[in-house]
């Protein structure tokens, strides 16, 4: 009973062959395992390096996503990397051995796994260590920067010290070196409160272990892995994440990747607020009224804006439209993230972001408008200041037609960030003040020279 709507979608794999083994004894599934000759054949090919993910559901159902991983896979596509999909009976020692002795059953290739990398909440890891006794266990970099990323929002710290751990957080997970990961435990170690700092188990930054895993690829090639990992996982969250059955949640997906064979996710994923990260249940536009209200937001664009101005913009919401774009929706705030730094968008006028683009030039930003797109809504003559509306416009054509250079590029980055940290340290207390100081004075000694040579 359970299985008419998945075999109405598996039949029509460009495979056929397929390894289904279920077990149901109502119109839910009570455990299933799903492979296709496709995926047993990537699995065959990259047996070394596997990844384990798991996606819960309302209902507690978990479903586990093995994809391959490692220096010799190089598939284009989130999904084109999952190899294997099963949901075990239950979650223990029992179920899960069921599961695993599954698929090592019909991918004989299992005794070359070298590595399995895991999230930091799995629990049954002596299962795994019996079932697969001569590879290693190891938590993946990938699941600790998102624990990493969800303490810190949990933390509440003031914006200015969020944005700076969380972007060190990403600057280190694309540079996986031993100097990178101890300054961001330093950093961890001075800017955290002492009582919260075990939650964060930011020892894991000093198993080097976990990282040679990791710290093949170069700065490029981690952030492409992050990304593709990042759009894996919201792609499991919305399908299978957001339904309570099982069967439904696992056809939505099916569905997804028989109409996605080439895995090319173009739409946009609902978040729940950061606390969570859990996406919605919001379904896929089409393409159709995407461009529509793309179309729109560029008419409004030129309509109110300064030619220059409307050109800035309009490369912005020239990324919009060819990333995926993460939108979380909070009492006064929405989160936007375009598989970036996350910024904090102020939806009211005149419109806001945090980041580096609307800080400086104070023009709607990608975030802002792919807000507008997921609203419907296009951008209005109160949504931002008067010197760049068309009605107002000013001799601003010899600063947009200078010349941009990466120098000049980073002189307005660091600009921004000291002038942030000198309005944060002048409404700090004595206390509160010392302490940042010297989180500022272990910086500049570390990447300048001693006190004697750099007066802060």
């Amino acid at each position: 009973m359970a299985l008419t709507m998945l075999n109405g979608l598996l039949i029509k794999d460009s495979s056929p062959p397929v390894l289904l083994h279920q077990v149901s004894r109502a119109p839910q599934l009570d455990s299933f395992n799903y492979q296709s000759c496709f995926m047993q054949d990537v699995f065959s090919h990259f047996p070394e390096i596997l990844f384990i993910h798991r996606t819960y559901n309302p209902r507690g159902k978990v479903l586990y996503t093995f994809l391959v991983d490692g220096p010799r896979v190089q598939l284009e596509g989130p999904l084109a990397r999952a190899v294997y999909f099963a949901i075990p009976a239950k979650e223990d020692a029992e179920g899960l051995a069921q599961m695993l002795q599954v698929f090592k059953k019909f991918n004989p290739a299992w005794e070359r796994v070298c590595t399995i990398l895991v999230d930091p909440h799995f629990l049954p890891l002596p299962t795994l260590a019996m079932e697969f006794p001569t590879a290693e266990v190891l938590f993946s970099a990938f699941h600790i920067c998102k624990f990493l990323q969800g303490k810190f929002y949990q933390l509440s710290l003031e914006q200015p010290m969020e944005r700076v751990l969380l972007t060190s957080l990403q600057s280190t997970m694309c540079s996986a070196t031993a100097g990178n990961l101890r300054r961001l435990y330093t950093l961890l170690s001075n800017c955290v409160p002492p009582a919260r700092l075990p939650e964060l188990h930011s020892h894991w930054l000093l198993n080097d272990r976990i990282w040679l895993a990791h710290r093949w690829r170069s700065r490029a090639e981690s952030r492409r892995y992050f990304q593709s990992l990042e759009v894996t996982t919201r792609i499991l969250s919305q399908f299978f994440g957001t339904t309570p059955s099982e069967k439904q949640g696992m056809a939505s997906l099916f569905r997804y990747m028989q109409q996605n064979p080439g895995d090319k996710a173009s739409f946009n994923v609902g978040l729940s607020p950061q606390n969570n990260h859990s996406p919605s249940d919001a379904s896929p536009d089409s393409p159709k009224t995407e461009q529509l209200v793309e179309a729109r937001i560029q008419h409004s664009l030129n309509a109110i804006c300064t030619g220059p101005a409307a050109q800035l913009c309009l490369g912005e919401l020239a990324v919009v439209q060819k990333s995926m774009h993460l939108i979380g929706c909070g009492s006064e705030k929405m989160n936007i993230q375009i598989l970036e730094d996350t910024h904090k968008v102020q939806p009211q006028p005149p419109a806001s972001c945090s980041c580096y683009f609307n800080q400086a030039f104070h023009l709607p930003c990608r975030h802002i408008l792919a807000m507008l797109s997921a609203r419907r809504q296009v951008l209005q003559p109160d949504m931002l200041p008067a010197q760049w509306t068309a009605s107002c416009a000013t001799s601003l054509d010899s600063i947009l037609s200078s010349t941009w250079s990466e120098t000049l590029d980073k002189h307005l980055a660091v600009t921004l960030l000291t002038e942030e940290v000198g309005q944060l340290l002048q409404h700090c207390s004595k206390e509160e003040f010392e302490r940042r100081y010297s989180t500022l004075r272990e910086l500049a000694d570390s990447w300048i020279g001693p006190y004697e040579q750099v007066q802060l």
